[in-house]
């Protein structure tokens, strides 16, 4: 019975739901975030490779990947196609079966490699595995560090997997509040009430989502201190979810700003954080479920074990094509991605703000979490039914903004919107949000 009165309730996800009533209503999706355009060329080829083929075309397939010409790699797979038409299948099959649970040692290595190369982080492949996504990554981490009872500092607004996965493992979430100020163009916490959920005898893990979904918001280096002081004073375990950490923009005055990945920046928290991530978002390709998770050596073991017990491995043809991902030029991650995004992201607050929503513009991540009591048409409804009519009315599908809380009611006067659809989509967007909720009436 106590575990049950703790356990957080385990429901089907919102934001899932919002996608399949935009897809009933003929809405423009820009609820649930997945990009709908295709991830780079090379890594579709390797994966088609890995299907066709069943096996490694050389002894080492990182530096192939990394060198061969998209032409090359093409050639390769119709070279491939013709085989299959002229003899049928291969005789043998290594890519389509079981991997090591832990993943390949290749890929592992190309992950190694590429915290390397990013962040001039080292990391063992021994102290790494490769998760059905950075959804079960930071499941594996709640299960290897929490015992039932025990409570998980998140930040809310979150996202909505977190409390549920605390409430299949019987771990209780303890929500720390971000609230917007718009003047400031920021998110920010109360850091008293950050320290009380901490320093609670029963904490015994925080999971830290930077850059942030909902709002955007990128933790700064003092944050960050502050935090990990926290915690390693507390005996607190540190799980975080890195999946928008090459979508960060300029400040104010145009200076880069950067993802701070914590074991390197601070190396006295390394052995209680474990990081979380997945190429589903960078690479465009949230369908392929393929993350991985960076654990401290103490804890290798028990976390591949439970990952082991839950999925077996994350999928072997994804493991292989994760090798032309790894090895992409540094400039596509640290050039191009937020490029891509910040353009969209601005087109769209611009409209919103003209139509009477209220909007911080993002620090990262690629969503906009807008306040909706401006807009005439939505101001008197509940954030399910301002959903709602912006689906039925508008044609644009979005988020219910209490979806992302579960302790302060100010969820009640917001809307998540993503911008990471195609540009022609989030165009789309555009025009309805002006024709349906024109500036004129929310003057």
């Amino acid at each position: 019975a106590f575990l049950r009165n703790i356990m957080s309730p385990v429901k089907e996800s919102v934001i899932r739901l919002m996608t399949r009533l935009a897809q009933q209503h003929g809405a423009v999706n820009l609820s649930q975030g997945f990009p709908n355009e295709p991830p780079p060329a090379k890594i579709r080829l390797a994966l088609a490779h890995a299907v066709l083929s069943g096996n490694v075309a050389s002894d080492d397939e990182e530096s192939r990947l990394s060198h061969a010409t998209e032409k090359e790699l093409a050639d390769s797979v119709l070279g491939l196609l013709a085989k299959c038409d002229a003899n049928g299948d291969s005789a043998t099959d290594v890519l389509n079966q079981y991997s090591p649970p832990m993943g390949r040692p290749d890929s592992r290595h190309a992950v190694s490699e590429y915290y390397r190369r990013l962040y001039g982080y080292d990391v063992s492949v021994d102290n790494l595995t490769l998760t059905l996504g950075a959804t079960e990554a930071v499941a594996v981490a709640l299960r290897t560090v929490g015992s039932p009872g025990q409570k998980v500092v998140i930040f809310e607004p979150f996202h909505e997997l977190y409390p549920s996965q605390c409430g299949i493992f019987y771990l209780q979430p303890e929500y720390v509040t971000l609230r917007a100020s718009v003047t400031d163009g920021t998110w920010n916490y109360d850091k008293e009430e950050l320290e009380r959920a901490i320093l609670d005898s029963d904490t015994k893990a925080m999971i830290l989502n930077s850059p942030h979904n909902p709002t955007g918001k990128v933790f700064n280096h003092d944050e960050l201190k502050q935090i990990v002081d926290l915690c390693i004073q507390n005996d607190v375990y540190i799980i975080t979810d890195e999946i928008y950490e090459h979508m960060t923009y300029p400040d104010e005055n145009n200076n880069p700003r950067e993802h701070i990945l914590i074991p390197r920046a601070f190396p006295e928290a390394a052995e209680r954080t474990l990081v979380c991530n997945s190429l589903g978002k960078s690479g465009s390709a949230t369908g392929w479920r393929l993350g991985w998770c960076l654990h401290p050596p103490h804890l290798s073991d028990l976390y591949r074990g439970v990952h082991d017990q839950m999925v077996a491995m994350a999928p072997h043809p994804m493991q292989y094509a994760s090798l032309a991902y790894f090895t992409l030029p540094s400039e596509y991650f640290t050039k191009e991605l937020h490029v891509r995004y910040e353009s969209r992201i601005r087109m769209l607050a611009a409209t919103l703000k003209q139509v009477g929503f209220e909007v911080v513009i993002p620090q990262g991540s690629y969503y906009l979490f807008a306040a909706y009591r401006g807009v005439s048409q939505l101001k008197d409804l509940a954030p399910m039914d301002a959903s709602m009519y912006m689906i039925r009315e508008v044609g644009v599908a979005v988020v219910p903004g209490d979806n992302f809380y579960g302790k302060s009611s100010d969820g009640d006067n917001y809307l998540r919107f993503a911008a990471c659809r195609s540009l022609s989509d989030i165009t789309t967007a555009i025009e309805k949000l002006k024709t349906k909720l024109g500036a004129s009436e929310n003057c």
